[in-house]
This record gives C-alpha cells, sequence and structure tokens, in this order.
C-alpha cells in the first residue's frame, strides 16, 4: 500500500529544515568537535552558516561551517547524516565555482569505530583536520545476521 496511514504502524516523517542559525544534533556535535580543535590551536576561526554563495540565478548555497585552518585557508564544511543527490550537485558546484576547499563531514557509528569520516572534493589525500579519516579510510557497516526463528 503506497501513501496513507498503515494500521499498525507509526508514522514516520522528516523533521523539516530548521530556522536559518540552529543547528540540528549532528552539526551541535560538530560544533563541539571544532571548538575543541581551535582550543587545541588546531584551527583559527569557525563560523556556522556564515556564508552563502550563489550558484546561479535564485540558487544559493549555505555553508554549513567556514572553517579557517591554521595556514589561513578557507574551507567549507558540510555537515551530513546522509547525502541526497541535490546537496552533492550543490557542493560539486560550488568547488566549481569557488576558491575554497569543500568537505563533506559525517558521523562514524561507533559500531565502525566511531568519530568523523570526510569526503574532499578536491581528492586531496589527507584531510587537514586531525582525528578525520578518508571516506575510503572507513570500515563498511558489519553485515547483521539474520535473527534465529
Amino acid at each position: 500500500m503506497r501513501g496513507g496511514n498503515h494500521p499498525g504502524r507509526l508514522a514516520s516523517f522528516a523533521k523539516g529544515r530548521l530556522k536559518t542559525g540552529e543547528m540540528n544534533d549532528t552539526e551541535k556535535q560538530y560544533a563541539d568537535y571544532l571548538d575543541e580543535r581551535l582550543r587545541r590551536g588546531e584551527i583559527l576561526w569557525w563560523k556556522f552558516e556564515g556564508i552563502k554563495l550563489r550558484l546561479a540565478d535564485n540558487a544559493f548555497y549555505t555553508v554549513d561551517f567556514f572553517v579557517m585552518v591554521v595556514d589561513g585557508t578557507l574551507e567549507a564544511h558540510e555537515v551530513k547524516g546522509k547525502w541526497e543527490d541535490d546537496a552533492r550537485l550543490k557542493i560539486k558546484l560550488a568547488q566549481d565555482l569557488y576558491p575554497f576547499r569543500f568537505i563533506a563531514i559525517q558521523t562514524v557509528p561507533a559500531s565502525r569505530g566511531g568519530g568523523w569520516q570526510v569526503e574532499d572534493f578536491q581528492k586531496a589525500q589527507q584531510p587537514l583536520l586531525p582525528g578525520m579519516r578518508l571516506k575510503a579510510d572507513v570500515p563498511p557497516p558489519a553485515k547483521r545476521k539474520p535473527k534465529p526463528a
């Protein structure tokens, strides 16, 4: 049965977009991570949703976190729980238009070692922030064993 209510199931709906400047739980965790890096002197500055980039007429991309690393380079960090094709398209287009390093950040579940994984849209060999792992270096999720009947 498509759409509508399903008897015996709880409804599950997307939460929708938060107000501008309001962080979701993953972004809050990442902000804490950046604060820790700032205290250690590993980055110089960061700002949440501080810059909006024009991609085309009436098409914009708001960067989740702009981060200045110790050499003064600015990076655009996009924090996602799950990537959708339109978000990936926007970040790739922004990478082509603007002189910043664009990286995608995702949490790594504790069952796979925890921490953060990074996908570098410039294809760099190493992430600039310590404690991050390139997407290719994160082990795939363990296959679940079927439950006995």
